[in-house]
């Protein structure tokens, strides 16, 4: 018999029924929220949905910043058994127009931010969608949107009525309906939300998440690594529209009764220092990017004085911007990887075990292979495809069928990423598997001489793409960010990486770049600078 789980009642009945009611659970610039009252806004929300005739596995497309709307949305679809769908903030209209139709969302619910973008998705998508009401926050709103009925948030978050009191979670068994804000009666494999990704290229895919992976990762990495507890206080510069965000600033605080601090405009350095200090940060998320920009700013050293550990993912941490970062403000940084498939991180260096570089061991409950082109595995020191198990892994994509047979390999997911494992047991990221390059008949990592270029005193940020020359042969090519009031010229970078690397693997060209394009998740689109690459090179020697 499947384990009965649902993940608003994991993350919220939970804690109310063990007597952390009056605990904080979310805070920021939206106000605070104590356990109990999140719960009753949930209720009132959930409810809300069944009203409007939301049913189980049905799905929510969110376009929401980071905000106890949000929060609130979330949980309440778990909580009736629905899909919440929480999509990235920076699409335009024709982007959630493409996700409306992909995901047949019977709902649309808005931040007041996205209420233009989201009425153009709305017209354009026509009488063809499965949409049916339109969910939007804020005091006023219309009657309809783009043709569909429109609803506040604020009124649907109140609207329990007398379906009980925040303390009185109901039961699963009580109605199967959860018409009354109770829990409907899912279980560990019951299907629970979808997080899309699309990595730097391709359409984006819908991968199906169930309701136990929400306590998988909660209880193997955020308990067993981050080791996160009810005094903490989480702030996260990656936001909650994907995986990354999502555990750091709901799945994980809720689970042990800790806070969440939300921000709901785009993250900065300033605006995240100053949110830690006002709101008393102790666990900080963000990416290689965002620490290299707080080192330009720059930010005092001891703005972070309240936060006991920084975790890193998205892309792998050069060491060298580690141990600037870390000697700057004198806080560790865990280096981690995961990945939208798997939820959150699976393989992660530890709290008293940095070895800056790498990223680390598998976390607790996964499992590693590093495979050759033909799927047998390599021994310790050889390069070849990273493969991980673990029970918090996605059913697959949404009518992806192919892709999906591709990514998810029986009990293993196919990361796309290139690690070698050291003779310690440690593995290291050489980049995207379609990212290495071939230069002279020989691999060449651009994570590894990205780590050499920063390590280059006025480089702040660095990426390496293969590019063709005036011969069609493969040659690497750096895009450079400088520290401000730092100078370097093209040829004193080349020659710092020959210095410091086989001469096969310098760049043949650098260019400076005030940043990068990115995809909405903040990933580095390097397949928009592999087309500068190649312009770059001709009449290159």
């Amino acid at each position: 018999m499947t384990e009965r789980l649902n993940g608003c009642e994991y993350l919220l009945d939970r804690l109310v029924a063990d007597g952390h009611g009056e605990r904080l659970a979310l805070t920021g610039a939206a106000g605070d929220y104590t356990y109990a009252e999140l719960l009753d806004r949930v209720r009132g929300a959930a409810a809300g949905l069944s009203g409007m005739g939301l049913e189980p596995e049905q799905r929510v497309l969110m376009v929401m910043t980071d905000s106890p709307d949000f929060v609130t949305l979330y949980l309440a679809a778990m909580r009736i058994g629905a899909i919440p769908v929480p999509v990235s903030t920076m699409l335009h209209a024709d982007g959630i127009a493409e996700l409306l139709q992909d995901s047949r969302a019977r709902l649309l619910a808005l931040s007041p931010e996205f209420e233009a973008a989201g009425t153009d998705a709305v017209v354009a998508v026509g009488e063809r969608a499965d949409l049916r009401r339109v969910l939007v926050g804020g005091a006023a709103v219309p009657d309809t949107i783009g043709g569909r009925p429109a609803h506040s948030v604020a009124s649907l978050a109140g609207s329990a009525g007398d379906s009980g009191s925040a303390g009185d979670s109901g039961s699963a068994g009580d109605s199967g309906s959860a018409g009354d804000g109770s829990v409907y009666p899912t279980t560990a494999d019951s299907p629970a939300f979808w997080l899309y990704t699309s990595g730097t290229t391709g359409t984006p895919k819908g991968a199906m998440h169930r309701h136990g992976s929400i306590k998988v990762v909660c209880e193997t990495y955020a308990a067993q690594v981050l080791g996160i507890g009810p005094e903490d206080r989480c702030l996260s510069a990656a936001k909650g529209f994907f995986a990354y965000g999502l555990g750091n600033s709901l799945l994980f605080p809720l689970s042990v009764g800790a806070a969440a601090i939300l921000e709901p405009t785009p993250s900065r350095p300033d605006l995240l220092v100053e949110r830690a200090q006002e709101f008393g940060a102790t666990l900080f998320f963000a990416g290689p990017t965002f620490f290299s920009n707080m080192l330009r700013g720059p930010v005092p050293a001891d703005a972070l004085s309240g936060v006991r550990l920084a975790v890193s993912a998205g892309e792998a941490l050069p060491a060298a911007l580690q141990q600037r970062w870390t000697s700057h403000f004198g806080i560790d940084i865990l280096d981690g990887i995961g990945m939208t498939e798997m939820l959150h991180i699976f393989l992660s260096n530890r709290r008293g075990d940095i070895r800056a570089g790498t990223t680390g061991t598998a976390v607790p409950g996964y499992d590693l292979r590093i495979v050759d082109e033909s799927g047998h595995d390599v021994p310790a020191g050889s390069p070849g495809t990273l493969l991980v198990r673990g029970a918090s892994a996605a059913n697959g994509y949404w009518s992806r069928y192919d892709a999906s047979r591709q990514v998810f390999q029986g009990e293993w997911l196919r990361t796309g990423d290139t690690y070698v494992q050291d003779e310690d047991g440690y593995y290291c990221c050489l980049g995207r598997t379609g990212d290495m390059l071939k230069v002279s008949g020989m691999w060449v990592s651009p994570a590894e001489v990205e780590g050499r270029l920063l390590e280059h005193a006025s480089v702040a940020q660095a990426v390496v793409v293969g590019g063709l020359d005036a011969e069609d042969l493969v040659r690497p090519v750096a895009f450079v960010v400088l520290h401000p009031d730092h100078e370097a010229t093209e040829d004193e970078l080349i020659e710092f990486c020959r210095a410091g690397l086989p001469s096969f693997k310098r760049p043949r060209k650098v260019v400076f770049v005030g940043g990068y394009p990115t995809t909405p998740t903040g990933k580095i689109r390097r397949v928009e600078l592999r087309a500068t690459a190649a312009t770059v090179l001709v009449g290159a020697g």
